[in-house]
């Protein structure tokens, strides 16, 4: 079977290493408390009181520049929101920008590595032999699986269709309500203008990822096989969403507790 995407089974290795070695140092730290300055005499807290009060302005961010977030402290994860219910659109490269960024970040590079290594190590598709020869094989098409999922779901299509590639944290209510809401962004998407609608770029480009990963795949190619990687990448899209839900919540409990 072929996946169109090493995101889900990178997080499970991804899982795995946070587990073992757990949340970097910088989480760990304790804060050193500081010294508290000597209180301000009568006269200074009168001219403090005095002085005129300057408004300061805060830049908006720019949403076409992301922000570095990654799940379990590994995997790249720049198209979810948190904290906001609405920022302003993506421009078509902002939104080709940070499919690349995320595409070709060297986490995700070395993830797709350790797939090929599980497939090599399973014989998946045998007609690519084993060796290096044959590894280079199965990194290159698991590398194009990724690169052409990302691309067609999250940039190209989203730049036709004029919708929002970006996942919008919940961040409250019940975990079912929030499940629910995650597991359904495979289904509703925003436009670029902030309104709610189908999410065709999810069918559209991965049903076109599939048919171009079945072109250069060994075969069997069949519209079944084609059907087969469509819905198999569908349900991992809504598992990442999932992950993309609750992470926040992990991470700032993590960085809470210590």
């Amino acid at each position: 079977m072929v996946e169109l995407n090493a995101w889900p089974r990178a997080f499970t290795v991804a899982a795995l290493l946070a587990v073992t070695l757990g949340p970097p140092p910088k989480l760990l730290a304790q804060q050193t408390p500081q010294a508290q300055p000597p209180a301000a005499s009568v006269q200074s807290q009168t001219l403090l009181a005095e002085a005129p009060v300057t408004a300061t302005t805060h830049p908006t961010p720019d949403p076409n520049v992301p922000k570095d977030d990654r799940i379990l402290w590994t995997l790249p994860n720049y198209l979810t929101v948190e904290n906001a219910s609405t920022l302003p659109p993506l421009t078509p490269g902002g939104k080709f920008k940070l499919i690349a960024r995320d595409t070709f970040d060297p986490v995700t590079i070395g993830f797709i590595g350790i797939e090929a290594g599980i497939n090599q190590a399973s014989n998946t598709d045998p007609s690519l032999r084993q060796g290096l020869k044959g590894y280079s094989k199965r990194y290159g098409l698991a590398f194009a699986d990724n690169a052409i999922g990302n691309f067609m779901t999250s940039a190209v299509f989203p730049t036709l269709l004029h919708e929002d590639p970006r996942f919008y944290q919940m961040g409250q209510g019940g975990f079912l309500h929030r499940a629910w809401y995650a597991g359904s962004r495979v289904l509703i998407t925003r436009s670029d203008a902030g309104k709610n609608q189908c999410n065709y770029s999810e069918f559209l480009g991965n049903i076109v990822a599939a048919g171009i990963s079945n072109a250069y795949h060994p075969g069997p190619r069949t519209l079944g096989s084609n059907l087969n990687i469509f819905a198999t990448q569908m349900v991992w899209d809504a598992v990442s969403y999932e992950m993309k839900e609750f992470w926040p919540d992990l991470h700032h409990l993590v960085a809470h507790h210590h």
